[in-house]
């Protein structure tokens, strides 16, 4: 009787128990280092981020359960919704310096195997090993970066804002504060020579367009945090506080808040001594 082919992906065996990764991102490259059950680690391999994807999916054909770390960042969080969605136990986690005895060396090699070993140790039960970061879900990640956007947009208006005053100051001129709206704008034409209000224009311009996405970035923030406001705080402040938070429930007392906040005293206490200093904002 002829037996009937079965496909290679269902008669794959896997080999190990556990395979554990330490993943460092950069914009053009992926550095990994590997750890199959309790053996050594691997030397880290380079990757594209496709050729990363395609290297995680493999070890979930040879590894029961598959773990993987890396640190949070400006790559934000669609790598951990990936390797998730492969079925991965995947960690991102607080950016530190990995040198601990102080080298002064370091390397993407270095710093995927220093990822690798807390990593292992965290799965080992040192639960102090990462710092585990918790990732947002899809829709409190894009309202959060509508209300950094609109802070980004403020802080740029700001800048540019002293920008204009500074090339005032350099030809012995003085603005008034928001110089760049225009009544005050016009009311400067006869004040200020030819080529500073040439210059100044050019600032002004771009001033307007960002003041008039600010605007529209304020209402849209305020709309979306519409609740019952706390005595003393206002609508916009109320609704930054809420996207950066995403969910106050997270929180089980006031010692959380703190720490979330960076509002932790300093202390250097040993044997007898023991003292406290400023906030440490860590």
């Amino acid at each position: 009787m002829k037996n009937t082919p079965t496909s290679s992906k269902n008669t794959v065996k896997k080999t190990a128990e556990v395979i554990k990764l330490g993943l460092g991102i950069h914009a053009n490259k992926y550095v990994a280092a590997r750890q199959i059950d309790g053996s050594a680690a691997q030397s880290p391999q380079r990757f594209t981020a496709e050729g990363f994807l395609a290297f995680a999916e493999k070890q979930t054909r040879l590894g029961i359960k598959v773990y993987c770390c890396y640190e949070a960042g400006c790559f934000g969080y669609w790598l951990h919704r990936k390797l998730e969605e492969m079925g991965i136990v995947n960690y991102v986690v607080r950016p530190r310096n990995w040198d601990e005895y102080g080298q002064k060396v370091k390397t993407d090699n270095r710093d995927a195997k220093a990822l690798l070993n807390n990593l292992d140790r965290y799965v080992a039960g040192n639960k102090k090993a990462l710092a585990i970061v918790r990732v947002p879900t899809p829709e409190q990640e894009r309202i959060r970066s509508a209300s950094r956007q609109r802070d980004s947009l403020s802080k740029e208006r700001k800048r540019l804002e002293a920008q204009g005053s500074s090339s005032a100051r350099y030809y012995g001129y003085s603005l008034p504060l928001h110089w760049w709206k225009p009544k005050s704008f016009e009311a400067q034409r006869e004040e200020l020579p030819g080529h500073l209000f040439s210059l100044l224009e050019v600032w002004q311009k771009l001033l307007l367009t960002i003041d008039a996405a600010l605007a529209k970035a304020t209402a849209a923030v305020e709309l979306s945090g519409a609740r019952l406001l706390p005595v003393g705080l206002g609508a916009l402040t109320a609704a930054c506080l809420d996207n950066e938070i995403c969910d106050w429930n997270r929180f089980g007392n006031r010692r959380e808040v703190a720490s979330f906040s960076g509002l932790c005293p300093k202390e250097d206490s040993s044997g007898g001594r023991h003292m406290q200093g400023s906030i440490t904002k860590h």
